[in-house]
């Protein structure tokens, strides 16, 4: 359950947090929905499909560096002026995307992933600010809950539409007009806590000294490249590749394979707040991690050598549930940084996650997408790429083991020159897995 502090102070933040949480359901559908009307886009950016999927993955490299901005924004500014000004952004990219010609697309879908990075990190700003401790996990697995929902219907509905006839570039400037509604529904009801930001410790300091209290910390590292590892099968493969790399290796129609990919970040709807509250619930972050890590390659092996156990549907929902795993080490690396440096600590995570997005994506394009409808064997084809994303599961077990636990539930003793600051400034002991 979420518990919203005692104190009246935090109510508004909290109603912030609710809209912010509409930003992140438009903004996933915003990075989700292409995928479902690549020939569309093809024809108004008058490119290929197959270019329009490079024009796609342009998202995760203006994403990944402007979380760095949107950090240092919050702990700066607080979300009144940050979050409101990363809408409008996505509402401007939404736009350029009913622009004919390729400039208007890569514009377009730059400016889509640049104001996206704010909706996560302005959500879990606000949401730091309005609940207790103990619920911030569960908070945050509830935000990702409704930025997946937005990506499942992103693609469950959005993919029939324009393929039943709407048209393409009244859907974009629709979706601009509801960002830019949200825009400015945030602007007038999120708290100006500008003031008290300025007041912080690190206030004074040049604007990169909170990211080199984070990134001096070897956990932040880790838990950018964990959640990173788990997050690509969803980003990159189901959301990007999965409806035609169905079509073409599993001969499955196109609303087949739409539905089915749909089920992936729907699950992440049930698996987000379900998981963060288990972390809650135990006290520890830690098992909830490898349970979910573990169950998501149990799951993909089942997809490809087990096909017949379970209805691919199904197989991708429950797989969606397990990623929920994903969210975890967003709570991780908030606890294990200083309260100070909030904003910043989620900056450096969207960027240290994406930035792998940014790496793997090409890679697998590379090694699977270059050969996509012209495979010899297309079931072997099709296993190659799924064995690709367990072995990069595989990868953020092995560095989940490097984690130190934060979960409250932890054991600690305070020891002299050996203790750590927590979050809040206070020393603890040493941090334990």
């Amino acid at each position: 359950m979420l518990v919203p502090s005692s104190s009246a102070r935090t109510r508004p933040y909290v109603i912030a947090w609710v809209f912010s949480l509409i930003f992140y359901f438009l903004e996933y559908a915003v990075r989700s929905g292409p995928a479902v009307m690549l020939p569309e886009l093809a024809g108004v950016f008058g490119v290929s499909t197959t270019e329009v999927s490079g024009i796609l993955g342009t998202y995760y490299y203006t994403y990944s560096l402007a979380g760095l901005i949107a950090g240092i924004a919050l702990d700066r500014t607080g979300a009144k002026y940050a979050l409101p000004a990363g809408v409008a952004i996505v509402a401007l990219g939404c736009a350029l995307f009913a622009v004919p010609g390729p400039l208007a697309g890569n514009a377009g879908r730059l400016l889509q992933g640049a104001g996206s990075a704010f909706a996560f990190t302005g959500s879990v700003y606000l949401a730091s600010r309005g609940f207790q401790a103990k619920s911030l996990a569960t908070a945050i697995g509830a935000t990702q809950c409704l930025g997946m929902l937005g990506g499942a219907l992103g693609q469950s509905v959005a993919g029939p539409l324009i393929h039943n006839g709407f048209d393409l570039r009244t859907f974009w400037v629709l979706m601009g007009a509801a960002n830019l509604a949200t825009c400015l529904a945030l602007f007038f009801i999120t708290p100006n806590d500008a003031a008290e930001q300025a007041q912080q410790p690190n206030a004074k300091a040049s604007l990169l000294e909170p990211y080199k209290i984070v990134f001096r910390n070897p956990q932040s590292y880790l838990c950018g490249l964990i959640a990173g590892l788990l997050f690509a099968p969803t980003t990159i493969f189901a959301m990007n590749w999965g409806v035609a790399s169905l079509q073409q290796d599993q001969q499955m129609s196109y609303a087949a394979a739409a539905w089915a990919c749909s089920m992936v970040p729907l699950g992440w709807v049930v698996g987000c707040p379900l998981l963060g509250w288990a972390a809650d619930r135990l006290g520890r972050r830690k098992p909830v991690l490898f349970g979910g890590a573990a169950s998501m390659m149990l799951l993909g092996l089942q997809q490809l050598y087990l096909p017949s156990l379970l209805p691919l549907y199904v197989s991708l929902f429950l797989f969606g549930v397990a990623s929920g795993a994903a969210m975890i080490p967003y709570s991780i690396i908030k606890e294990a940084n200083p309260d100070e440096v909030k904003g910043s600590a989620t900056g450096a995570m969207n960027f240290l996650t994406f930035g792998v997005s940014a790496v793997l994506g090409p890679l697998f394009a590379r090694l699977y997408g270059q050969t996509l409808g012209n495979a010899a064997d297309p079931a072997a084809h099709f296993q190659t790429g799924g064995l690709f994303w367990i072995g990069c599961t595989s990868v953020a077990i092995v560095a989940a083991l490097l984690l130190r636990e934060t979960g409250a539930g932890r054991k600690t003793t305070v020891s002299g020159a050996d203790a750590r600051f927590s979050p809040g400034g206070t020393r603890i002991a040493p941090l334990r897995g």
